[in-house]
């Protein structure tokens, strides 16, 4: 990998240029379904790279942001919720991005239209950022037990909830995750979220334990930095277990079955698998059997409806589900969208970076970054040079994290 490029690539906030720059006559109207890290950089993106000669309307059935990362910092204390969110006002007033609240509830692409409670609103292209959604068809009691046993998977009431738990557990207590095979949102969270319980018990219940039921059979990211941290860190505290398929699920008692063992806990947490969002699957964006869109990487366009592109965790790809992956595919869809909206064909070569921080404790944290680019054989992003990983967590890496959440907060939403 070629240093210069990456930085170029990596972190959002980068210059675009596009021909479309220039002022002149509009140029019709893209909807954003989705405001998330995908969805918002879209939208502000079009706008930007257009010249304010398409109408954006970014469509979202909250009324904040609420970012995923760096929320499980929140468990140990380290962040509160409220530092991860935000409002969409800035897009508006800096960008001329509309923001419409409402649950999207069928796309007519025959007719170029959404539909939303009975409204319907007409586009000329439509960009679908819908995240992920959960699967509870092999243990249905979870979907209504969330109050029990959150996932916090998705930043917000869940995540207040399992800090509450972790922190009235007893001294001596078990706190335990249950990661779901691939393909899943993020894969070094749930073994940061192990790290961070960890360090909270450590600190205030020492005699606590943490367990970690991965369906997976190793670590599926950042696996020596992980296992050398819990080993210089937490010793005897975290217990891994891989190729802890979840095989039966006790709400009353949080006890859990596995292939080796029933363990029950006093706060679990189990993270259920995943498919692209709900809209995706109503609407037939979908693929039912793989569970995620299929698109071409050159302008994200579905492959399934016209007109419609796909960014974000809910596209079917080997490509890791990160917020900063999100945003640097809308940029990649941005570009495109605008391009086909001139007439003109996108960039048959895109290539972008992803770069993902992991935090072990409340200061120290350590990061993967890999740079992908466009095999037109393959038809699919590639990486390119292989990737930059972390040495050893440290401090200083802590604080780099810090600054890529900052930054990414800005270029998304200012």
């Amino acid at each position: 990998m070629r240093r210069r490029e990456f930085i170029q690539l990596a972190l959002a906030g980068s210059a675009w240029s596009s021909g479309a720059a220039a002022f002149g006559k509009p140029l019709g109207r893209l909807v954003v379904v989705g405001a998330g890290y995908g969805g918002a950089t879209a939208a502000k993106y079009v706008r930007m790279l257009s010249g304010g000669r398409i109408d954006v309307i970014l469509v979202d059935q909250h009324a904040d942001f609420v970012s995923c990362p760096v929320s499980n910092r929140v468990l140990g204390g380290q962040k509160t919720l409220a530092q991860l969110t935000f409002g969409y006002d800035l897009l508006r007033q800096h960008h001329g991005v509309k923001f419409m609240r409402g649950s999207v509830t069928a796309i007519d692409a025959g007719k170029s239209q959404i539909v939303m409670a009975g409204q319907k609103l007409a586009y000329d292209r439509l960009i679908v950022a819908p995240g992920i959604d959960f699967i509870y068809d092999d243990f249905p009691m979870l979907a209504g037990a969330q109050q029990q046993i959150p996932h916090a998977w998705k930043a917000g009431p869940q995540t207040r909830n399992l800090q509450r738990q972790l922190m009235a557990m007893p001294n001596g207590g078990v706190f335990t995750i249950a990661i779901p095979a691939q393909p899943y949102r993020c894969p070094p969270a749930p073994y940061e979220r192990a790290c961070l319980a960890a360090f909270y018990l450590k600190m205030h219940k020492p005699r606590s334990k943490v367990m970690v039921l991965d369906a997976n059979p190793v670590i599926t990211s950042k696996r020596a930095l992980f296992e050398r941290a819990w080993r210089d860190l937490y010793p005897g505290m975290i217990e891994y277990v891989p190729g802890s398929e979840l095989q039966g699920v006790e709400v009353a008692s949080k006890t859990v079955k596995t292939p080796f063992d029933t363990v029950k806990s006093h706060v679990l947490n189990i993270i259920p698998p995943q498919r692209a969002g709900r809209i995706a699957q109503d609407c037939g964006l979908a693929n039912v059997e793989r569970r995620w869109c299929e698109v071409d990487f050159v302008s994200y366009a579905s492959k399934v409806l016209p007109r419609v592109h796909v960014i974000g965790d809910a596209i079917d790809s080997g490509l890791p589900k990160s917020a900063h992956m999100a945003n640097a595919q809308a940029k990649i869809c941005a570009r495109a969208v605008v391009d086909l909206m001139l007439g003109q064909a996108p960039d048959p070569l895109p290539a972008f970076a992803n770069t993902c921080y992991s935090f072990i404790d409340d200061k120290q944290a350590m990061r993967i970054s890999t740079l992908y680019r466009y095999d037109p054989a393959k038809k699919s992003m590639e990486a390119d040079g292989g990737s930059f990983l972390s040495d050893h967590p440290s401090i200083q890496e802590g604080g780099d994290a810090d600054a890529w959440a900052q930054g990414i907060w800005a270029d998304v939403l200012t």
